[in-house]
């Protein structure tokens, strides 16, 4: 056990920044953690979670007595409202009318959550339909004032649902159903017509550039072995293509929100979409979270890019070198509010092959290394890394500049709360009633989340160093650990077998 110099984050309106404070015992873990959803993924931990720390959000209370129908529909549902209703009191919560229209909260909350109930294009019909019966918009003589009271809302609602879940207009049909029922109010204004022109204009725009998402760049995480090392004239290390760990950390938080842009919200509830046990036998949905999982496998491939490039050096005074610029880099990381490549950093060099290099961290100053790993140290769920978080979020909420607005959360532990949430509460209660508490506090997380991805970079783009975060080539695992015998020879017996076995299954040599 060190001694070292534990870090504390201190947060000031204008400042959030890593500084010291007391002198704490702290080690080096290296785990692996593997979440259990429709996305699973290896990825290093500092150290195990036990069962209690695994906790699920705990703002939602006991269920509170169940409303009768007529109950239902007097209420309203936020701000107080019944913790549970019917699916189709839901849906007609949605639908506006002449005189009402859905609060903003509701409208997420519940497109977020429906489709773990119904598909998205079932909903819009029954939407559409119930519009189209309550308005009369089938009667051969429309009344025009009620109309022209009603019009603006449905383009409302449209408008924010096609904003926030583009992908659930994919598909033909839906955009059949928005057709017609425009198509029925726009004799009564033109400008109807002209609105709905309008709407399906940016949704096209909106999923052709969801079209160009990052799941094209899976292909380059394949790691390669030690023996297909490439040349040196070949493979440039990191340091020759960006030696400014402040450069580097702006990058890396370039490529973190251009990768979130891609990720809709409705991803995280169809990662744990099984199906509804009152519906079908079949799931509502194919697998449609490729956003989300290349996201992950981001964090997987920047973890063994960072071991790879630690590990790649002939000599211990370079490895160390490389080791002392990646401390750097993590701490810009967590002063920009960029936590997931902090994560994915302080992961990399938690790795075995790396920690067990200890003539090489004998030459590095590891103070500052140790301050980070007590920031993202997952005792007590995480405790450290959620005080900073809060930190974050409330910079990013009274900000002065967009650099103050970045929150890039780990995304790991995002994805755990999302999914312990999911597993700690019923979707349906037992009168079969949908449980709107749950996915009140869904939306409120996922939600939060959205509002991170939609913070412009203020950095500008370098191609040649983000080009190399995505492309260079990493090492596979046993490439990592004959790479580090390599370096420093192996311990003990154990060591030595694994390296022996290692350089006959890869380098072909006994």
């Amino acid at each position: 056990m060190l001694a070292v110099w534990a870090g504390c984050s201190e947060y000031t309106q204008n400042s959030f920044r890593i500084t010291t404070s007391k002198p704490l015992p702290i080690k080096t873990y290296q785990v692996k953690f593997r979440i259990s959803l429709a996305v699973k993924s290896s990825l290093c931990m500092p150290r195990t979670l036990s069962t209690s720390d695994m906790v699920t959000p705990g703002s939602l209370g006991p269920p509170h007595p169940e409303p009768t129908d007529g109950e239902q529909a007097r209420q309203p549902l936020l701000d107080g409202a019944p913790s549970s209703a019917s699916l189709d009191a839901l849906i007609e919560q949605l639908v506006p009318k002449a005189d009402y229209y859905p609060e903003k909260a509701y409208i997420f909350t519940f497109l977020l959550s429906s489709r773990l109930f119904i598909e998205p294009r079932e909903l819009l019909a029954r939407v559409c339909h119930l519009c189209i019966e309550q308005q009369q918009l089938d009667k051969p003589v429309l009344d025009k004032a009620q109309v022209r009271k009603f019009g603006p809302k449905l383009l409302q609602l449209l408008a924010e649902w096609t904003e926030t879940f583009p992908r659930d207009f994919q598909e033909e049909s839906t955009i059949s159903h928005l057709k017609d029922v425009v198509g029925r109010i726009a004799p009564c204004d033109e400008a109807y017509r002209r609105r709905m022109h309008q709407l399906l204009q940016a949704l096209h725009q909106k999923l052709a550039a969801l079209g160009q998402g990052p799941e094209s760049l899976l292909g380059t995480d394949k790691p390669i072995s030690y023996r297909n090392k490439p040349p040196a004239s070949i493979h440039r290390e990191l340091l020759n293509i960006c030696s400014d760990p402040y450069t580097l950390a702006q990058q890396l938080t370039h490529v973190e929100l251009e990768r979130l842009r891609h990720i809709g919200p409705e991803e995280f509830v169809q990662a744990f979409v099984n199906k509804d046990p009152l519906a079908s036998t079949k799931p509502c949905f194919s697998d449609k979270t490729n956003n989300l999982e290349a996201y992950v496998k981001w964090f997987n491939r920047l973890c063994y890019l960072v071991a790879t490039e630690i590990c790649m050096p002939a000599k211990k005074k370079q490895r160390a070198q490389v080791i002392e610029f990646f401390i750097d880099v993590a701490r810009e990381c967590f002063n920009i509010g960029n936590f997931n490549s902090l994560m994915a950093i302080i992961s990399g060099m938690n790795m075995s092959p790396v920690s067990r290099l200890k003539k090489t961290w004998a030459k590095v100053k590891t103070a500052k290394f140790f301050i980070l790993e007590h920031q993202m140290d997952p005792t007590g769920n995480f405790c450290n890394y959620r005080t900073a978080l809060r930190g974050a979020a409330h910079r990013s909420l009274t900000a002065h500049s967009s650099r103050e607005k970045i929150v890039i959360p780990f995304f790991s532990l995002l994805i755990k709360d999302i999914y312990f949430l999911n597993e700690g509460c019923a979707n349906r209660l037992p009168n079969g009633h949908v449980n709107f508490e749950k996915f009140l506090e869904l939306a409120k997380q996922v939600g939060e989340f959205i509002t991170w991805k939609q913070v412009e970079c203020p950095f500008e783009q370098d191609p040649s160093i983000t080009h190399y975060l995505h492309t260079a080539p990493i090492f596979s695992e046993d490439g990592l650990y004959l790479a580090s015998y390599e370096s420093e020879s192996p311990e003990n017996q154990t060591e030595k077998e694994r390296w022996k076995s290692l350089r006959s299954s890869i380098l072909g040599k006994t």
